[in-house]
């Protein structure tokens, strides 16, 4: 099981930021048995949002020829009441990139307030397998609906 934490991209600019957004119904897995009384979204969770979306952003950025992952998360601030049901907006932005990796920053809103941030994300790069196959794995989840096609160079 893969658990995804955007739903869908509102807009993404190539080497600078992303808007994405996730729901959060009562419904997901991760919910199921936690908090039964007083359900609440962990914000640990609210972190692999923020993550996942500037780590696509910088995939997206360098045409998915490079892969990363998250190795460092600071200043991190987590909302501790988000309620099953909420829907949220991630924004991510790269602050600084070079071949070998990228520095970014996020946050997430609800309802025009932020509720999560975290100042600080790095994120090494390692070259990708298969760039192409990358891409189409990211369209079919339609995260790239709306966007413009990777530009071949």
């Amino acid at each position: 099981m893969r658990f995804l934490f955007f739903d869908r991209v509102l807009e993404a600019e190539r080497g600078k930021r992303i808007r994405a957004v996730k729901a959060f119904p009562l419904s997901e897995p991760f919910l199921t048995g936690h908090f039964s009384r007083a359900p609440r979204v962990p914000g640990a969770l609210l972190l692999e949002a923020m993550c996942q979306a500037a780590g696509w952003l910088v995939l997206y950025s360098y045409g998915y020829e490079v892969s990363c992952v998250i190795s460092l998360a600071e200043d991190v601030r987590l909302a501790p009441d988000l309620r099953p049901g909420a829907a949220v907006e991630i924004t991510g932005e790269i602050l600084d990139t070079n071949k070998r990796a990228s520095l970014c920053r996020a946050r997430v809103e609800e309802g025009g307030g932020v509720i999560a941030s975290a100042r600080r994300l790095i994120f090494p790069h390692f070259p990708a397998a298969d760039p192409a196959d990358l891409e189409r794995r990211f369209r079919a989840y339609g995260w790239l609906d709306g966007l413009p096609a990777q530009e071949k160079g």
